[in-house]
């Protein structure tokens, strides 16, 4: 009896703790918010105990970007795996992340990127990061050393193993250090130690109490918005705002090479490191295995801005020698494209596809006519998908004096100078950059273009 009795208690205790991990665990992506459409979700509807759709979804592997800062930069203990062991869909509608410790004392846990790295506000538009999750249930002693977090990296990052943070830009829509029931957001901006954003700490709210995160499911969002002047960032819980950046609070570089330009979104439970350690430390042998951070879902929804994006860097009023490097971001008008951070230095323009454009206005060829001309570009355009690269002059929709094809260079930041020939050109004209391809993928960045004699 009493053994039958003890039983009994044993199995209400696991359904207990299974309710308490599933609690409202499951809720459709909502509708996006109003002027907003919906550019990318995923609800983790897969079966129980299946990894993640690999058309959406890259896993980060080891303890660092091939070529990046160890321990993923931040000291962090865990080995990444791709292991459904520690990223899998639980079959109720949520993703799981769950670090788990082995017999030796070394974590395992999970990282994953959503594929796009275009996620971004158009000019006179917002560009929302949305997702509703459970942080780790675990406090006290044995949350030593957890570190959940959902946030997103600017794209030149992906590239070149993140060397080039913070410059481009580190969104943290929700953070949680060693169970604490609170939430951390931070704008990563500038140069690293100090610079205008004060890092390594960032631009942040500070520790926000967040009552209950850690046993249901709660909503955090970053919303950038473009629409106003000065742009802002807003971080919302639960739909609430709660803190707010304004782009007068860094000088215009600082804040354009952070945020004007696609992100792609993180999802990672880590182990250990210095967010951790400034709050206590762990992991501990106190610290508890195998507690999961829960993600019912993810979404980012975008407005519509206008057509035509103005260049963060001022484009010359005067005339523009066409034998001199033309960097692509000093544009006079553009349609369909962005600007961000380059690998090289400086801006690129990227996001390029069929029907985009720049506009360079009173490039002077002089007298003695021009044999060619080299645009330096890349592309990390999928197999299949390419394009043409074509000058006009004086109206976009005139012939081309020039062009040359471009597939895949092997990355978005794997920068080649492609040559092209063009007509004999005198005098000054309007100078467009063209972009033609078959298909609707981007297909290819510009960081300059020059003419030779």
């Amino acid at each position: 009896m009493r053994k039958a009795l003890l039983a009994a208690v044993a199995a209400t205790a696991t359904v207990m703790a299974s309710t308490l991990f599933a609690i409202n665990a499951d809720a459709a992506v909502p509708a996006p918010p109003s002027g907003m459409t919906t550019v990318f979700s995923d609800d983790f509807t897969g079966s129980s105990g299946t990894g993640l759709n690999r058309s959406n979804w890259l896993y980060d592997i080891g303890t660092s970007y091939p070529g990046g800062a160890a321990n993923w930069g931040t000291g962090e203990v865990e080995t990444m795996t791709d292991s459904t062991q520690n990223v899998y869909q639980d079959g109720n509608g949520n993703l799981v992340i769950k670090p788990i410790r082995d017999s030796s004392g070394r974590w395992t846990s999970g990282r994953v990127e959503t594929q796009r790295t275009d996620f971004a506000a158009p000019t006179g538009g917002k560009v929302r990061i949305e997702a509703r999750l459970q942080q780790p249930n675990v406090s006290g002693a044995a949350a030593a050393g957890y570190w959940p977090a959902f946030w997103a990296l600017g794209a030149a990052a992906r590239p070149v193993g993140a060397t080039n943070w913070p410059s481009i830009g580190e969104w943290d829509i929700m953070e949680d250090i060693n169970g604490r029931s609170s939430v951390f957001s931070t704008l990563h901006c500038g140069s690293s130690p100090g610079g205008p954003c004060n890092e390594t700490t960032g631009l942040g709210s500070g520790e926000r109490a967040c009552s209950g995160c850690q046993t249901g499911f709660h909503t955090y969002a970053v919303e950038y918005d473009r629409g106003t002047s000065p742009e802002q960032m807003r971080w919302y819980l639960d739909g609430n705002n709660y803190f707010t950046l304004n782009s007068s609070q860094v000088d215009s570089t600082t804040w354009n090479n952070a945020t004007h330009h696609g992100m792609f979104v993180i999802l990672n439970v880590a182990m250990g490191g210095g967010f951790p350690a400034a709050f206590g430390g762990g992991p501990t042998s106190a610290t508890q295995s195998g507690v999961p951070m829960l993600v019912d879902y993810v979404a980012v929804y975008q407005s519509s801005g206008g057509t035509t994006t103005p260049p963060t860097t001022t484009p010359p009023t005067g005339s523009r020698d066409a034998f001199s490097r033309i960097e692509a971001e000093s544009f006079n008008a553009s349609g369909g494209v962005q600007v961000e951070a380059c690998s090289e230095g400086g801006q690129d323009v990227g996001y390029i596809a069929n029907g985009d454009w720049l506009q360079f206005n009173n490039v002077n060829f002089g007298t003695g006519g021009v044999r060619d001309f080299v645009a330096r570009v890349a592309s990390g355009a999928g197999s299949g998908v390419s394009g043409l690269v074509q000058v006009r002059l004086d109206n976009r929709t005139n012939a081309p004096i020039g062009s040359f094809a471009l597939g895949s260079t092997g990355g978005w930041q794997t920068w080649q100078s492609i040559p092209g020939n063009v007509s004999g050109v005198t005098g000054s004209h309007t100078v467009y950059l063209t972009f033609s391809s078959g298909q609707s993928a981007d297909f290819v960045n510009v960081n300059w273009i020059q003419f030779r004699r």
